[in-house]
């Protein structure tokens, strides 16, 4: 296990899964938190994400394009794959747990196409019955981190359907697609797939479209080369992570953000979760 302190109001940690799911999970986590700021914007990354509230039994989502009223879930969540930036309530969200799932490693454990939770948060009861609400009960009533961790493993290897392994074309495609974007046609003629149908398979499996899917990817590598510089060149980040120039940069920051890039920094400072950015 590593512990991360980002500042005395704030604790978050991040497990490693066990052996049995790490194919699947990159990691598990807990978050408490005390913040001065009300809301956080969640950046996109491609992937999904169990979530549980051990403070209310509701989780607070905000839509950028609509932002009142606040959405209200049940105080377990799956949120699927994100093809845009969303809103979330910190004072309701002051003791949180959850998965990380590694591109396409949820679809076997929610037994639903990954391309129906895209740009949704779907109520945990929806997907695994009146057993989510025990679980939640479990996890909140369990006295130590690794107990939560250890409730958390046995309900997902419980509800988990190995028919439903990500497919063997679409982990090749994963993997290529994380290392650096790639020609979409290029890809799928290597898989003997067909434009049409790669692009069915790959949004079934993994929740969002390979095209937006690389595009996800090329913009995570920019953030992290953000966060790692304190004046960055806009100009030579853009293209180290491949893109044409400042401006298409600018387009992503602004569309899987909200912020232009200099905003970005301003309000990075502010310590959050991973994949998380402070807003007023």
């Amino acid at each position: 296990m590593s512990v991360n302190v980002l500042d005395r109001l704030m604790l978050y940690h991040r497990h490693r899964p066990p052996p049995i799911l790490r194919d699947y999970v990159d990691s598990f986590w807990i978050l408490q938190d005390a913040p001065a700021h009300a809301r956080e914007r969640i950046v996109p990354e491609g992937t999904f994400e169990l979530v549980v509230n051990l403070a209310e039994n509701e989780i607070h989502i905000y839509d950028p394009e609509h932002p009142q009223p606040c959405r209200r879930r049940f105080g377990a969540v799956v949120s699927g794959a994100f093809s845009r930036f969303f809103v979330v309530d910190t004072r309701t969200h002051a003791a949180m747990l959850g998965v990380h799932f590694r591109p396409g490693g949820a679809l076997p454990f929610f037994g639903i196409r990954a391309d129906e939770a895209t740009d949704r948060h779907v109520d945990l009861e929806a997907l695994w019955g009146t057993d989510a609400r025990g679980i939640r009960e479990r996890l909140c009533e369990a006295p130590t981190l690794e107990g939560r961790f250890a409730i958390l493993t046995d309900a997902m290897l419980a509800h988990r359907r190995s028919d439903l392994d990500l497919r063997p074309d679409v982990r090749l495609a994963l993997c290529r697609l994380q290392e650096r974007p790639s020609g979409i046609r290029e890809i799928a003629r290597d898989l003997r797939l067909s434009h049409r149908r790669f692009i069915e398979v790959f949004a079934g499996e993994v929740g969002v479209n390979p095209k937006l899917f690389g595009r996800l990817q090329r913009f995570q590598r920019a953030m992290a080369a953000t966060n790692h510089a304190d004046s960055p060149r806009w100009g030579e980040l853009a293209l180290d992570c491949g893109y044409y120039d400042q401006s298409h940069l600018i387009r992503d920051f602004q569309a899987f953000t909200g912020l232009a890039p200099t905003e970005y920094l301003h309000w990075r400072q502010i310590p959050v979760k991973d994949g998380h950015v402070a807003v007023s």
